[in-house]
């Protein structure tokens, strides 16, 4: 990723200076939006945000618009609030009902089921290791009036940084663009657990002055590198307290040398043409097009026994993916019965290994590849009936195999304070292409299958009001699949992919409210998970919380913001999915359970104009309350630590 921050370097001292000044007397208005919600813009290019600016008059802060796909629009936050707290890690995001491992830029065990999203198509798999990954979806778009840039800064365990710089620029009212790298290293406590990640992403939006033509387009690089362990050996020793195990690096671990790399390249576009100058009932073309190559390997010089024998005396597996996928579409809109709109799609997607693997009759018993092409057909209504917008998407393929969606969804704002949102979702999906395939050199981890595709049913409402937030999901899933240890021991992995041909009906209801007086706040959330199903298949957690109790005040004439606090997690004892480096997954097991620890966090924060710093005791109970707390059945959660670091933005 050298080369891509090179250019992010040379390219931020460029645009430095491309955009107009204000005066030496204006600096942005940083008013306080503490109570700033996002704002739902109608579909547009966030040209809105960035009419004529006049140099002498201070640009107020709603005006530097981010957007997605989708045109939800917010603006730039600079406050100190709660949810800052909560954002202020890896994936810039609330990342409640993930539990992270033990080093920064590990994988993440999924605590909230219903963070795991199906999609129709298929995709590459390797999942455990795509936490880090940007998708498309993941990419906003900007508009801003000066120049703006974003700064993270954050300690790691040891012998590292995290960090995340961020430019852009209007160069034209209607021309944007941005520029960010997100490097991370981290040794990490344990033995061979070193991680080493960059994400580069270069954007451009650009609309012509009638705003008939619109585009949005991106470019990713990414690699995601971790060293792998396997997990420690013996439990006994960390969990004993004794003083030769507090140095992490004495705990014996499975794996010494082996690594893991998940690297990929997109390029990404977004636009659409309306055909009428002046009529605003008038026919809109769309089309999107994304090509990705990516691939994840995994090498480990020394043969480990609990994947049982080898072909080989050295482990080097790699998968290759790539895909080229187009989608063109028409739309009409009008102001009396909605928005109409009609895409045909086409994905050509090939994953492809080295070589092909040969049965005892000298057929070809596991192929180098799976290609193929899924074209999709589909339509969108969109309507709104005063406050309730309504909104009816359904696809279905017209190529072999047979995937459909359909998704319907209803909100209704009854004021300023209380809103609803209904969702039903119907969807057949391919099964993520390392079901299917896979190859290794370890003996049983090559496999070619031919699965059912998954159906799922999905019902979920949500409640906004000034008393709770109130949200719930009901889900219906048949032909499920999941990787399952065939050997029920821990200690020996011999991972494969199975379709349960049961149903699981699973049921998540979670509140959140944050309660203040006087310059006191507790933020609480709490989830509540139950499955019905006949085996142990999907294991959750049945009580996951949150509980933050803080104070808040201004200091030094009202210059500084402060803000601190505890942070209080924990979750009920389950059988927690176990990870599999091998094949980046994990998978289900059933002979130990892990939670039941509560994790406690101290944090200072503090806010002086546009720069927010942030210090946390991580986890400062740990020695308090036993050697119990794992991430996965092998992997210990984070010991005490403290970290800290800043979020820093420039207006110029």
């Amino acid at each position: 990723m050298n080369k891509y921050f090179l250019f992010f370097i040379f390219f931020f001292s460029v645009l430095s200076f491309s955009q107009k000044k204000l005066a030496k007397d204006a600096s942005i208005n940083l008013k306080d939006n503490s109570k700033a919600k996002p704002i739902v813009s109608k579909p547009s290019s966030g040209s809105d945000a960035n009419s004529e600016v006049d140099p002498k008059v201070k640009p107020p802060i709603d005006l530097y618009k981010i957007y997605n796909l989708q045109k939800d629009s917010t603006y730039v936050d600079t406050t100190l609030t709660i949810q800052s707290e909560y954002k202020y890690n890896l994936l810039r995001k609330d990342i409640f009902g993930l539990l992270p491992f033990s080093n920064e830029g590990q994988t993440y065990n999924t605590l909230d089921f219903g963070l795991i999203k199906k999609r129709t198509q298929p995709t590459m798999g390797f999942t455990a290791k795509h936490f880090n990954y940007l998708e498309s979806d993941d990419i906003n778009y900007y508009s801003v009036p000066t120049p703006l840039t974003d700064l993270y800064f954050k300690t790691v365990m040891e012998q590292g940084q995290s960090l995340d710089a961020f430019l852009t620029v209007n160069t034209q009212e209607n021309l944007n663009f941005s520029i960010a790298y997100k490097g991370l290293r981290s040794l990490g406590k344990y033995v061979n657990y070193l991680t080493s990640s960059g994400n580069f992403r270069f954007t451009s939006s650009y609309f012509t002055k009638d705003k008939r033509y619109i585009l949005n387009a991106h470019f990713t690089g990414q690699d995601v590198s971790n060293q792998e362990n396997g997990g420690i050996i013996n439990t006994n020793d960390f969990e004993s307290g004794d003083d030769r195990f507090k140095d992490r690096n004495r705990i014996d671990v499975y794996f010494e040398d082996a690594t893991s790399m998940l690297k990929g390249n997109r390029f990404f576009v977004d636009h659409s043409f309306k055909l009428s100058k002046t009529n605003p009932n008038s026919l809109m073309f769309t089309h999107q097009f994304e090509y990705e190559y990516k691939f994840f390997e995994y090498t480990q010089p020394t043969v480990s026994s609990r994947f049982g024998t080898s072909y080989s005396n050295r482990i080097s597996n790699k998968t290759r993916y790539n895909q080229m996928y187009n989608k063109v579409g028409v739309a009409y809109t009008t102001k009396s019965y909605g928005d109409l709109s009609f895409f045909i799609d086409d994905a050509n997607y090939n994953y492809y290994y080295a070589s092909v693997i040969y049965g005892n009759t000298g057929a070809i018993e596991i192929p180098n590849s799976i290609a193929d092409r899924i074209n999709m057909f589909g339509g969108n209504y969109t309507y709104r009936i005063k406050d309730i917008l309504t909104n009816i998407t359904v696809s279905q393929s017209i190529s072999e195999p047979s995937i459909s969606n359909i998704e319907a969804n209803a909100k209704y704002r009854l004021n300023d304070a209380i809103a609803f949102e209904f969702n039903y979702k119907k969807l057949t999906s391919l099964p993520n292409l390392n079901y299917t395939l896979y190859q290794s050199n370890y003996i049983n981890y090559n496999w070619y299958n031919n699965f059912k595709t998954e159906k799922t049913n999905e019902f979920s409402f949500a409640a906004n009001t000034k008393w709770v937030n109130l949200s719930a999901e009901y889900k219906v899933l048949n032909d499920y699949l999941y990787f399952d240890n065939t050997t029920n021991d821990i200690t020996s992995l011999l991972i494969k992919p199975v379709q349960y041909d049961k149903t699981i009906n699973y049921l998540s209801v979670k509140a959140s409210k944050e309660i203040k007086f006087w310059k006191l706040a507790l933020d609480n959330t709490v989830l509540y998970q139950a499955v019905d199903q006949t085996d142990n298949v999907l294991n959750v957690p049945q009580i996951t919380t949150r509980n933050t109790l803080y104070f808040s005040d201004y200091v030094f004439k009202r210059a500084m913001l402060i803000q601190t606090g505890f942070t209080f997690q924990y979750f009920t004892k389950y059988y927690g999915n176990d990870y599999n480096p091998l094949i980046g997954e994990f998978y289900v097991q059933n002979e130990k359970k892990i939670g039941d620890f509560p994790m406690v966090d101290f944090f200072i924060n503090a806010r002086v104009r546009q720069t927010r710093l942030f210090l946390k005791a991580e986890h400062f109970n740990s020695a308090m309350t036993g050697n119990n707390f794992y991430s996965a059945p092998n992997y210990p959660y984070r010991d005490f630590m403290v970290r800290f670091g800043l979020v820093w933005n420039f207006f110029k």
